[in-house]
């Protein structure tokens, strides 16, 4: 069971990943995805972070909040240049 407040540093460092504010906004730049890919269907999780992060999503947990919110910036680029071709 998941007892961790759901905010970004620790939905990281239940992906396994770098959780400090300077390691999330780079790993947020460098994996960037394109509008019409899902969070969870992102080439660069592995099973387990893919599986977490679907469930999150699935049960609408408190962690969707948190996963919502990166989703918004993993996207943030694709946004952008959408709202540039309009």
């Amino acid at each position: 069971m998941i007892t961790a407040q759901p905010r970004m540093s620790n939905l990281f460092l239940q992906l396994g990943l770098e959780a400090d504010d300077a390691a999330i906004a780079r790993f947020i730049k460098a994996h960037q995805l394109e509008a019409d890919v899902a969070i969870c269907d992102a080439p660069y999780w592995n099973d387990a972070q893919r599986q977490f992060l679907a469930e999150q999503i699935k049960a609408d947990a408190p962690w969707s909040l948190v996963v919502d919110q990166l989703s918004e910036s993993l996207h943030e680029d694709a946004v952008q240049r959408q709202a540039a071709s309009l």
